[in-house]
């Protein structure tokens, strides 16, 4: 399994060309999946390198819609099917190794599509490996506790020994006599090695998130401006989404915490602003705001009713309810902010995110509630409003207490 690159950069430039402005997608209801895109899937099926053999299929799952320029294109339950290339035991010595690649995309709903895909990682320290390898095969390894598999690439010339040649770059984190044990429900992900033509399906998403993609020249345009203000990039601003696009929104994406991916998707437009018309929501950014003023309100209520950092009340004074309730409305506000994040940061279901907003305003209700006839100092009730205007965007129904 080998990157076609070289073969398909005339082909994808041409059909760019032709399928990426904005005005052709809507007509011609048509989209082009670049590539170099990441899709997240779920095995279907058990992986193990000590019972499957060359030429095994198995298939995965698209647990979240992919989006294009706000049109799905991949529905959820889709299935990529996949091959078995390589394998190789565990034996006392060395570590089993599977090699596989993907040949075709089924979309839920009916209709099937021949793909070129290999295997690769979200996994920030495995990716910079692959990446820093570059056009390789990339396997799983047996080793590393409690995963089953560890990503490597496998470079010119080592197909013979794939162990060998990985063992150079994650040799520290393998077991020796390790099968590759994958169980069904395991997260891998697929990089397409040639674009794919697909049609788009029902009317553009309202809440553009991680398996949004944009693939526009001028929304690329602006990514690429971003990222080189930002010391990211280096490249032409010329609307490609080349290799060195595609790097340079990964290393973003992992200093920004966010589902790394190489994809120009929703949260990382926002990250970058652009303006791509996302709808109403917080920011990674300002989730991570959000978080650390419920940290601060935790902090500053208790030292105020003298209790301390581990929850040591003081002996001497006579608490009343209404205090002690507040501070437990206000830490449950915090670690529901804090889950809010991580939410923001990961997640790519787009029902799923709504409801977790839904519960934050809810936790925010409960504190509104619990200071009902308190005497607040002044900075306590000056941050307090601030979480209330971050309320406010995340439901405008949101009303003061």
């Amino acid at each position: 399994m080998r990157v076609r690159r070289i073969s398909t950069a005339c082909a994808a430039l041409a059909m760019a060309s032709a399928l990426l402005a904005p005005r052709a997608v809507r007509a011609q209801q048509r989209v082009l999946l670049p590539e170099g895109t990441v899709l997240t899937v779920t095995t279907d099926q058990r992986l193990n390198s000590a019972s499957m053999r060359q030429g095994a299929t198995f298939t995965t799952t698209v647990e979240d819609s992919v989006n294009v320029e706000g049109y799905t294109v991949i529905p959820a339950g889709s299935r990529i099917a996949g091959v078995v290339t390589f394998v190789r035991p565990a034996t006392r010595n060395d570590s089993g190794v599977l090699g596989v690649e993907f040949d075709e995309l089924r979309l839920a709903g009916g209709g099937a599509v021949a793909i070129e895909g290999k295997l690769t990682s979200t996994d920030p320290a495995e990716r910079r490996q692959i990446d820093a390898r570059g056009d390789s095969q990339v396997v799983l390894v047996g080793g590393r506790q409690g995963v089953g598999g560890v990503i490597g690439a496998i470079g010119a010339g080592q197909e013979s020994d794939p162990v060998s040649g990985i063992l150079g770059a994650i040799g520290a984190m393998l077991s020796e006599g390790s099968d590759v044990e994958l169980p069904a429900g395991t997260p891998v992900a697929v990089q397409l090695e040639r674009p794919v033509v697909l049609a788009a399906v029902g009317a553009p998403a309202r809440r553009p998130d991680a398996f949004t993609i944009y693939t526009a020249a001028e929304t690329i345009r602006a990514a690429q401006e971003a990222l080189r203000s930002r010391g990211y990039y280096r490249g032409p601003i010329d609307g490609s989404l080349s290799d060195a696009t595609q790097r340079a929104l990964l290393a973003f994406q992992i200093d920004n915490r966010v589902l790394a991916t190489g994809n120009l998707d929703g949260r990382t437009a926002e990250l970058l602003g652009l303006d791509v018309g996302l709808a109403v929501a917080l920011t990674p950014n300002e989730a991570s705001y959000l978080r650390g003023l419920a940290e601060d309100l935790v902090a500053r209520w208790r030292t105020s009713i003298g209790v301390t950092a581990g929850g040591r009340m003081d002996s001497r004074r006579l608490y009343e309810d209404s205090e002690v309730g507040l501070w437990f409305a206000f830490s449950a506000f915090a670690d529901a902010a804090a889950l809010y994040e991580q939410v923001v940061r990961t997640s790519g279901n787009v029902p799923g995110l709504a409801a977790a907003g839904a519960a934050l305003v809810d936790s925010a209700r409960n504190v509104d509630e619990a200071m009902v006839g308190m005497r607040i100092p002044a900075r306590t009730q000056r941050s307090w409003d601030a979480v209330r205007q971050e309320m406010q965007i995340l439901d405008p129904q949101y009303a003061a207490r």
